[in-house]
Parts: structure tokens; sequence; C-alpha cells
């Protein structure tokens, strides 16, 4: 070997030593240093989002956080077995994915203490640590949301996508500028799973191209859902547990615009029933039409025994579907909880029975979802009407079956709107939207629902960026727990949009 091949084998071996090193060092959560010099404050530190005290899954991405008006932020995270030191990055903390996975498996069932050194003008401060509190029971690896603009009327950027909450990885369902066509555009909404698996889908495209994609066991078909019994196109949805049925409404749909109110617009249903479709056999049973009867959110038990759904109660003092008149009682328009019996063999249903008297308390529930043990229905609540995420008072409520009395949910609702909650499958999470970061966006958050009915501390879905939601322009809105991603591409959603849709014969 001449010197200058010795010269270079030597150089080769310092830089694996210095990689060996490095890696070592990393492996040990080495991702910036502990201030020495700092002075101790007596109270926790002000972060966003607000992960402070909350109760989170096991498998849930890493809780990037930002501290305001600082010039440079440390957080040590110690685990049970672990600890690690994340900072450098100005204002925000980003955790290492690898070893945020570990110190929650080292957590699980107890908590991870955390502390936070800020800086500001070469000076340290160092906090009270916080716990953040790792629950036993995993969540549901996806959600699925529609990412939407701030606008009433326009649909030219709309898309429906799912997000693997157990690490930062979001991906398109369908996104409506793959058709969009003149100045109407394309309408995407109401997609919904059987059994949180998505073999067994759905949702609707309205204006151009309008029809209902459906994936029955893996096969895409579109559907025009309307026969001439319907009000409509059917429109909010549920997938019996087990039988290829979808429970629908059928409604029409009107919006009035406040131009002093805060809460800037009102949606109402001027007529409304629900319908069953067969997807095997292509066909729609009227399950409930009542003129004076706002019907609407079905939603079936896990058993499958029972139809949930919310209803108001209105007669029209003048000609039958009066706008004018409604538009002049909008606020009449609350809604209670219903549900009725089904039998699978016959196809048949019971009579309405009330299962939640909000109009005699003056609000109006909707959106019910029932956990999969059958003890507990969660609903949105508010005012009146039916879509509470433009109401400031509405909130987030859990009935319980046995008792028929509410829970305690005040640790989850906030001055501002949540709507849209649900169960994971599991039944240890509730999964909602809200405006509470700004007031006019919608979020995702999660909250821990324990084994005793106690509801926890909620947390904004965890983003690699902490300044992601800060930045969007758009809101998250009608989240969706999933058990697994789809599998049908936007394409080929896009190809099966552009052919004759099935149509529903006549009953």
């Amino acid at each position: 070997m001449t010197i200058q091949a010795k010269h270079i084998f030597l150089a080769l071996v310092l830089l694996l030593l210095a990689g060996i090193l490095l890696f070592l060092f990393a492996g040990r959560g080495g991702h910036g240093s502990l201030p020495k010099n700092y002075t101790q404050s007596d109270g926790e530190p002000t972060i966003w989002p607000d992960y402070k005290g909350v109760t989170i899954p096991p498998n849930i991405a890493p809780l990037n956080f930002l501290v305001d008006s600082v010039d440079d932020v440390v957080a040590h995270i110690v685990s049970p077995c672990s600890e690690h030191t994340y900072g450098g990055r100005r204002n925000g903390v980003q955790i290492d994915e690898q070893e945020w996975k570990l110190m929650l498996s080292e957590a699980k069932g107890c908590s991870l203490a955390v502390t936070v050194y800020t800086k500001n003008e070469g000076e340290w401060l160092a906090y009270k640590p916080f716990s953040i509190y790792v629950a036993q029971e995993e969540i549901d690896p996806y959600i699925s949301y529609r990412v939407l603009p701030p606008t009433f009327v326009g649909f030219d950027e709309l898309s429906i996508r799912q997000r693997n909450v157990e690490n930062f990885e979001e991906t398109v369902i369908y996104n409506n500028r793959m058709i969009s066509e003149g100045l109407e555009g394309q309408c995407i909404n109401c997609h919904s799973y059987q059994n949180y698996k998505t073999d067994n889908m759905m949702f609707h495209m309205r204006l151009q191209h309008p029809g209902t994609m459906i994936v029955c066991d893996g096969e895409l078909v579109f559907v025009n859902l309307k026969t001439d019994e319907m009000i409509s196109a059917a429109a909010y949805n549920a997938w019996h547990p087990t039988l290829p049925i979808i429970a629908f409404s059928t409604d029409h749909t009107m919006q009035s615009f406040h131009t002093r109110d805060i809460s800037k617009v009102e949606v109402m249903e001027s007529a409304s029933d629900i319908v069953i479709y067969d997807v095997k056999k292509n066909r729609v049973q009227t399950v409930l039409r009542d003129s004076a009867e706002l019907e609407l959110f079905p939603s079936w038990s896990p058993d499958g025994k029972w139809l949930y759904y919310c209803s108001a109660h209105y007669e029209y003092k003048g000609e039958y579907e009066d706008t004018n008149e409604l538009l002049e009682n909008y606020k009449s328009l609350q809604y209670n909880l219903y549900r009725l019996s089904f039998d699978a063999e016959s196809m048949s249903f019971g009579e309405p029975e009330l299962i939640y008297d909000a109009v005699g308390k003056n609000r109006s529930a909707v959106q019910p979802r029932v956990s999969q043990d059958g003890r507990y229905v969660v609903f949105a609540e508010g005012p009146w009407g039916l879509f509470h995420v433009w109401h400031t008072s509405a909130e987030v409520q859990v009935l319980d079956m046995q008792t028929r009395q509410l829970l305690d949910t005040r640790v989850l609702n906030s001055p501002l709107p949540e709507s849209y909650p649900s169960f994971s499958s599991n039944d240890r999470w509730v999964l909602f939207e809200s405006r509470r970061d700004d007031g006019n966006y919608t979020r995702t958050y999660f909250a821990y629902f324990d084994g005793n009915g106690r509801l926890h501390k909620p947390f904004l879905v965890p983003q690699k960026n902490p300044e992601y939601f800060r930045h969007l322009l758009r809101s998250w809105s009608r989240p969706e727990f999933m058990k697994e991603p789809v599998r049908i591409t936007p394409q080929q959603f896009r190809d099966k949009a552009l052919t004759e849709p099935i149509r529903v014969p006549n009953n």
C-alpha cells in the first residue's frame, strides 16, 4: 500500500469513527444542549399547541410545539427509561420520530415529564416541568377530512384527504380540481366508512358530474341516488355495520347569510326524510317521511339493531316549504335525538323513540354517533339548527344510554364552536372539529375517553411543523376515524366520475 493510499484509508477510518460517534450521540437524544446557567420560573410555559397535561395514545406522532416571543427554546423530555433534549430551531421544538416512539413505549400507562427552557436577549429561563400522560390504548391509525377554504359558495379548491396519525404522512383521497369545470366547479362531501374500514366507503359529488362514489367490497361504483319519490339525491349518510346498506337523509338545503351576527351563515333544511339504500340490490327504501318532521344525520348502532337520527318538528303556516317563512323562524328549528329499532331479516323499522329532549332545554342536538359498546351517544349541541360549526355556543355532548344523563364534557369544550364528534373503534378516543384556535378555521382534536366514562383534556392533531395550522388558510372539516387508508386512487375516482352513473329505479 502506497503512502497516499494509507492516508486515504486513514481518512476513511476517521470519517467512519466520526459517523459512529455522531450516531451514538444522536441515539442518546442530543438534538440540542441544556443551558448551564438559567433562572428558574415558578410557572409552566405557554406552548402552542397546548399539550400540557394531555393524555395521548401510545401510537401518536410526536407532539411538536412552539413557544412564542422567544429567541430560542430547548425541551428536555424524560420517560421512565430514557431522556432526550430537543432544540436549536428558534422557537420550535421538533422531536425525533424514532426516539418519540421509544419514549411512548416506555411510558405506556404512566407519563412523560417535559421541561422547557427559553432564551430571550441572551438570558435563559427554565420552567416547571409538565406531564404528558400515555394511555395503554391505541388510537385508530388514520383519519380523513375535507380541506376547504373559508368560503360559503365556492368549491374550486376542495379535497378529501387522509392522514396517518402515527406519523405525518398525508395523502389525497380525491381532489375536486381533477374535474372542476367552469364557474361552478365541483363539491365533494359526506365521506364515510363501514366499521372504520375502506373496502366499503363512499362520498358524494355535487354540481359537475354529480353522483355518489361507493366502494363496495373493494369495487368502485358511481350511483345517481335520486328517485322520483325522494326529495333530493342522498345526503348525510351512515353504513350499516354488517349489511351492504347505507342510511341517508334526503333533503332541501338552504343558506342564509348574516350581515352583523358573528355566526356569519345559517344552514337550514326546508324538507328532509330518511331512506336506506341497498348497494347490492340497487334499491331505495323509505324509512321516515313526515312533512312536519325534518329528519337528518342517521347513524347506526354498532350491533346494527338501532338507527339513531335527529329530527326537528316544523309545521308550515302557509305554503309547504315556504322559504321566506322558514327564514323568519330559523331559530325555532331545534332538533331532538331519536332512534328506531331495526329488524335485518324483514328490513323493517320500529316506531321512533325519543332518547334526548334537547328542545326542552331550548337547544338543538345533531350528528349523533354511538360507541362500540352501545352505551354512549356523542353528538353536537347548539342553540338551534343543524350546522353548529357556525354557532359560537355549540359544544360536544355525551349521553349515557344507561342513565339517560349527560356526562360532564366541560373539559372537552371551549368558548368557540365544536362539532362532528365520533368515537374511535375501541371507544377510548373521541374525535371532533373545533374553531377554538382562531374562531375562523376548524381543526381536528382528539380526547381520551377512559373506561370510567370520563373525558380528558383534548389535544390538536400533531404536525411535523408546529406552525402548520397557523399558516394553513383552510379548514379541516368533518373528520372521521379509519383503521386503514383508502386504496382507490384519486385517478380511479376521477375516471369513474366521467362515466354515466347507475340510476336507482323508482319503487
